[in-house]
């Protein structure tokens, strides 16, 4: 054999041998690759590879781990999940029986014409100009009641209540002398005029009217109580003290209220005051006298704004003709503006917290994402946008609130916890 031939059977060999260690190797590293991709199958009956899924807890789905265990809330077994049905913050996927039977429905974003009027709910409340309390100006016993429910009217010049005081009976007596004195002697040695006239205002002081006062001069026997008289007309909405009770000084007896007109309060989102004429006629209406509607202006607007609910007190007074009207009915206050064109949406679309506004948008079908909005102005049917959305979205009209509690339910937090709350 010649020598070109060994060489040539050598290479050959060497050339096997390489092969056959490169192929056991390429078989070693795909059985390592296997052994690390084992196929899982999830809940769902999907079956995939370990490196596409998290785990997660079918009770606390807001738990998500790269590896199996037990769930660190309840401690249960965690189950795998694909990670290709993880969702972005903010978002839900629903099923068509979810959508069907939740009557969700979506509608595109366009242009609206808002601002004719904002309709803001209230209640009627005292006006609290229009509120007295008669309260004892000396100490004594209270020896009767002339009044012992709340509701009941009392005309100004009505007795309230009988008070015995020692006090009082001694400046009685004391003014009651000096007019006698003063009948008997004059003035000659004693200025007894400017003592009575000292007498007379001390009573008055202390509550006592121009015809008591005149009553004591012609009477002998003087009764041992002192009555006392409505200052008001009003309603007893209170009554601070009981009979046979020793009042001090200043002590309440009870309040007053004169209903002939009332507060209609209403609380404003601080977005909408800036759209809100202060200077406007509103319209109050009640609907529980068969949406009566009565006239007023706005007359009080709340300089404070609560940090914390980020409203707004607003107030007009209102006439009470035939005292129709009570305290605690709730009212709807129509506050006339400029129209103006818009992005609109329903009232339903927009759900309104103490963090501020969101609404559901629909990105794909049967796939939501939260958004936040500024809004502005409101009727009873329709909510103005601001900003935080654009013509052409696709906004959930109808069952937003469903979709919030399922979102709630499935990540055991609301989409608003995470979002950056300014103003989109």
């Amino acid at each position: 054999m010649s020598k070109s031939n060994l060489t040539t059977e050598y290479a050959e060999k060497h050339i096997h041998s390489f092969l056959r260690s490169s192929f056991l190797l390429c078989l070693a590293c795909l059985a390592i690759f296997a052994i690390s991709c084992k196929h899982i199958s999830t809940k769902s009956g999907e079956t995939v590879t370990v490196k596409e899924v998290y785990y997660t807890c079918s009770m606390h789905p807001q738990i998500r781990e790269e590896h199996p265990g037990k769930c660190p809330i309840c401690q249960m077994e965690l189950i795998a999940v694909p990670k290709s049905s993880m969702k972005e913050a903010g978002e839900i996927h629903l099923n068509d029986e979810q959508i069907r039977l939740g009557s969700i429905h979506v509608d595109t974003i366009r242009n609206g014409t808002i601002g004719d009027q904002m309709v803001f709910t209230g209640v009627l409340n005292f006006n609290q100009q229009k509120l007295s309390s008669v309260s004892t100006r000396v100490e004594g016993r209270i020896e009767k009641l002339y009044l012992k429910k709340t509701g009941d009217y009392v005309h100004r010049g009505e007795p309230l209540y009988d008070l015995y005081s020692e006090q009082l009976n001694n400046a009685r007596q004391e003014y009651a002398n000096a007019l006698e004195q003063q009948k008997v002697i004059g003035n000659s040695l004693i200025n007894y005029g400017a003592i009575v006239e000292s007498a007379k205002a001390k009573l008055l002081l202390w509550g006592l009217t121009e015809a008591q006062i005149a009553r004591l001069a012609g009477s002998n026997q003087q009764s041992t109580t002192t009555t006392f008289y409505s200052p008001e007309d009003g309603y007893v909405t209170a009554i601070n003290i009981q009979e046979g009770a020793f009042a001090q000084e200043g002590s309440a007896v009870l309040q007053l209220a004169d209903l002939s007109t009332l507060w209609a309060e209403a609380q404003v989102f601080t977005t909408q005051l800036s759209s809100l004429d202060k200077n406007c006629r509103i319209t109050v209406r009640i609907p529980d006298l068969n949406n009566e509607i009565i006239r007023g202006t706005i007359d009080f607007v709340n300089p404070e704004i609560d940090p914390d609910t980020r409203i707004n007190l607003v107030r007009a007074t209102i006439p009470n003709l035939n005292n129709k009207l009570h305290p605690g009915m709730p009212v709807y206050i129509i506050a006339s503006n400029t129209q103006h064109h818009s992005i609109t949406l329903p009232a339903g679309a927009v759900l309104t917290d103490s963090k501020g506004s969101v609404v559901w948008v629909e990105t794909r079908p049967g796939v939501y994402l939260i958004h936040m909005v500024e809004t502005g102005l409101s009727d009873e049917n329709t909510i103005e946008i601001k900003s935080g959305l654009k013509q052409g979205d696709m906004v959930v009209t109808q069952g937003a609130y469903l979709i919030n509690s399922e979102y709630l339910f499935e990540n055991g937090s609301t989409p608003m916890e995470g979002m950056n709350m300014s103003k989109n």
